[in-house]
């Protein structure tokens, strides 16, 4: 591994090298822009132009004396404009850059005040719900009414091309795998915690969601159909500015919510703070009938006949903090660090009612299963951030250190009371449950970029990053009120990762052409110890380790064939890594006839990707899209008498094609109405439990949200989505769809605003399948608290000084892989 990592860095550190030596640029400009009291105007914009046609070549802003410099500019002849808030825009004449004359100086610059009357002048400052850009999708949290009082969750769901199952895993396109990250940081959580943190983080803590369907080699080559990067909301103004949202949202119960941000920045120092709390709470009905067989020749025969109701009760309290500091150093030096933390408490109760039958549909036996779950999980993170622009031209070399850690803790409770027909009692069985776990993680990263010659950009960086995890799983069956080890459920396992990285991109743009590649190399180590529960002699003590190397390579081509028309292409090869706790072998309690497992054999899988793109006019855009994996792994079903364990395996192969659209169109001066439309198809080929696997569908997917602007400050949506049937590896998920409409108002000259939203109006977001599985067949219908009506106030507040220049976040981007506790 040492000797991997040392290749690595002498790679990329080569790289620099070679960049570092890039040939100089002799010519510089400079100048001091003022306005007509020869006041200077800091942060005015200053950009560098071709006669020929007025593209700009390099852009800069004046500092606080007003004074601006721009280096490195080729032997040539160029026009400088100036501009800046409230002034009419400057226009130089002729400058002419040579060996003769390598520096220009223009001196005192003088801003003339506009004199257009700014009542005459309409600002529109409303952002669409969604843009599409030339590498990603970006979704505009508040610009949709309906958002507000909602969950992190319930906008994913609603956005272009995202999909939510019934466990609340995040499929993009139809493909599952997606890398979740909260501003460029990885969330490292299970897909189970995942879904339970975003169910509890407030939309109105987020800005904006980035959807990245093939993500260059700059990113972590995990994730086999992309990343959703959630950018939290940040205010970016000088001076001391912030906002208050406080919501109250009504379902069958209550669940409200408020946010605040802060920001204060002045001199070289800027501080921001972020918090939020909410307070949960709903409720989850999930029914289940399983049908069991024998084989009888080339007929099944039906064997038994199991039914279950489930009511799920819960109450989620949350609470979230960020708190950061950027420190300017010099003009092109910042140092910084942002220090964030949540802690989720979850009370989960739940009771279920089983009737087991005979192939006549005569009750056998009635199981009466009530249990609990209380938990409390926590995070802390600290990072550490460097940047510096070695000049104006984008030449930039960041660094980032991570330190995460989070400590969960789940007391479970279990009560199985077992009926005759008659409902005299058979007999009884209690199970309790202390699920401690603990997860560190170490990660650093630095990555460095570099405009060559020609329109050519270099981008180089490496990677490291270390994870542990130690998880106890401690059940005790509960006799005559003694607590007894239950040996078969208890088990302790240890889990260690390091992943090295190097990546390097070359960008060129050559007249209508645009040509990105890039290869990304990945060094894995990993090993696991399950050892055992420490109650017996022969306590089931096993490890396990592997290492790996591979390399993902990515390439972009863009072409604008002209002013309406620009066509895109890009490949990339992805990986997807198992979860930690999928690994561990031992089985996790969840009913009497419902355990989770993990699987020591799960291999990594491989994924290609193609997607061709067409943008006309910049509102509409078609992509067709390919993908081809191997190793393909999702959740299993196999039979174990009349009890289902669920775990994950390796399928086989798996194949993916589809079309997609979407548009923004103006429909009427006041309407927007943005339409996404996906049509893919799925096809899963493999070996599982014995059973040769062949399975396909097409799914279609529909995405509506009608914008309405009218007079006197008035905004409302009316937006929802339709998804027909598909299938999950072994699941056949049937249709489904949801409505929402809100409507919102100005108040307070814009510094506040009031939204009331509805969700699910005609209650149709419900979950339901089928799963076939060896000799069983089952279906499933899950229903939530989805139908919410949501009442939202929201207050700005704060005088920023015009002309603050945004604040830059360096990234890490780790896989979400972490499984905390036994993931129930």
């Amino acid at each position: 591994m040492k000797n991997t990592l040392t290749m690595l860095t002498v790679v990329v550190l080569s790289f620099f090298a070679l960049a570092g030596n890039a040939q100089n640029q002799p010519g510089k400009i400079s100048g001091t822009v003022s306005d007509e009291s020869k006041k200077p105007i800091e942060s005015a914009t200053v950009s560098l132009l071709k006669p020929t046609d007025s593209s700009v070549v390099k852009t800069t802003v004046s500092d606080k004396t007003g004074n601006f410099v721009i280096e490195n500019i080729k032997e040539g002849k160029y026009l400088t404009s100036v501009t800046a808030v409230g002034h009419a825009t400057f226009y130089s004449s002729l400058i002419e850059i040579s060996s003769a004359t390598p520096s220009v100086d223009l001196k005192n610059i003088f801003l003339s005040a506009q004199t257009k009357n700014l009542q005459q002048v309409e600002v529109v400052a409303k952002k669409p719900f969604f843009e599409q850009k030339a590498d990603k999708m970006v979704v505009n949290v508040d610009a949709a009414p309906s958002n507000a009082g909602s969950s992190v969750m319930d906008v994913l769901e609603k956005s272009p091309g995202v999909a939510v199952d019934k466990d609340g895993n995040i499929s993009l396109k139809g493909k599952q795998g997606v890398v979740i990250m909260i501003d460029n940081k990885p969330t490292y959580l299970s897909a189970t915690d995942l879904a339970n943190y975003l169910k509890s983080l407030p939309a109105s803590a987020i800005d904006q969601l980035e959807i990245m369907t093939n993500p260059s080699a700059k990113y972590d080559a995990a994730g086999n159909s992309g990343i959703i990067n959630i950018k939290t909301k940040k205010n970016k103004a000088k001076g001391f500015n912030g906002s208050v949202t406080l919501t109250h949202t009504q379902g069958v119960y209550p669940k409200p919510s408020g946010s605040i941000n802060l920001n204060y920045r002045t001199g070289k120092a800027n501080f921001f703070l972020n918090g939020g709390y909410s307070h949960w709470e709903g409720f989850q009905d999930l029914d289940i009938n399983r049908q069991y067989y024998t084989d009888a020749g080339a007929t099944k025969v039906l064997n038994a006949i199991f039914t279950q109701h489930t009511n799920m009760k819960f109450t989620n309290p949350a609470a979230n903090l960020k708190f950061g500091m950027d420190y300017y150093l010099s003009k092109r030096t910042t140092i910084g660090f942002v220090a964030s933390g949540f802690r989720n408490t979850e009370n989960d109760q739940s009771a279920s009612h089983i009737f087991l039958k005979d192939p006549n549909n005569t009750v056998d036996s009635i199981v009466y299963s009530p249990s609990s779950n209380k938990g409390l999980w926590k995070n802390g993170t600290v990072n550490l951030n460097f940047r510096h622009q070695f000049d104006s031209i984008g030449t930039e070399l960041t660094a980032d250190a991570d330190y995460i850690t989070y400590r969960s803790n789940n007391n479970q409770y279990f009560d199985n009371i077992t009926y005759y027909p008659d409902m005299t009692q058979k007999d009884e069985t209690i199970l309790t449950g202390n699920t401690p776990s603990t997860i560190n993680i170490y990660s650093f990263k630095s990555d460095f970029s570099h405009p060559l010659k020609k329109q050519l950009k270099l981008e180089a960086g490496i990677k490291t990053s270390y994870v542990s995890t130690d998880n106890n799983a401690n059940y005790f069956n509960v006799i005559n009120n003694v607590e007894e080890v239950d040996t078969t459920k208890t088990n302790h396992f240890l889990y260690h990762e390091n992943i090295n990285a190097a990546y390097v991109n070359l960008n060129k743009q050559y007249k209508k052409w645009n040509i990105q590649a890039g290869l990304r190399l990945e060094n894995t180590n990993y090993s696991g110890h399950q050892l055992g529960n420490g109650y017996t002699v022969n306590n089931n003590d096993s490890s396990f380790s592997k290492s790996y190397t591979n390399l993902f390579p990515t390439l972009y081509v863009s072409y604008q064939l002209n002013e309406k028309n620009s066509f895109a292409v890009n490949y990339g090869r992805r990986i997807d890594r198992p979860a930690y706790q999928d690994l561990n072998p031992f089985l996790f309690f969840l009913d009497n006839y419902t355990y989770q497992s993990g699987n020591p054999y799960l291999q990594p899988q491989f994924t290609h990707n193609v997607e061709l793109s067409h943008t006309y006019n910049n509102f509409l855009t078609t992509t067709l899209n390919y993908s081809n994996t191997k190793n393909f792994f999702s959740e299993t079903f196999q039979q174990s008498g009349y009890a289902t364990i669920v775990r994950n395996g390796n399928i086989g192969h798996y194949q993916n094609a589809g079309i997609a659209i979407s548009a923004q169109v103006p429909v009427r001066k006041w309407w927007t109405a943005i339409v996404y439309t996906n049509v893919n198809y799925n096809k899963f080929d493999g070996m599982l439990y014995g059973e040769m696997l062949h399975v396909s569908a097409t799914t279609f997917l529909v995405n509506l949200n009608n914008q309405f602007k009218f007079k006197k400050g008035w905004s409302a949506e009316l937006s929802g989505f339709y998804r027909s049937s598909g299938v999950e590896g072994q699941i056949l998920i049937k249709p489904m769809g949801q409505m929402s409409a809100a409507v919102s108002k100005q108040l307070m000259k814009e510094k506040a605003s009031v939204k009331l939203g509805v969700r699910d109006i005609l209650y149709t977001q419900q979950v339901k399948g089928v799963i076939n599985f060896q000799q069983t067949e089952a279906t499933f219908h899950n229903s939530r608290d989805s139908r919410q009506v949501s009442l939202t106030f929201t207050y700005r507040f704060g005088k920023p000084i015009k002309g603050a220049q945004p604040r830059r976040n360096t990234s890490t981007e780790e896989q979400n892989r972490v499984k905390v506790g036994n993931n129930n």
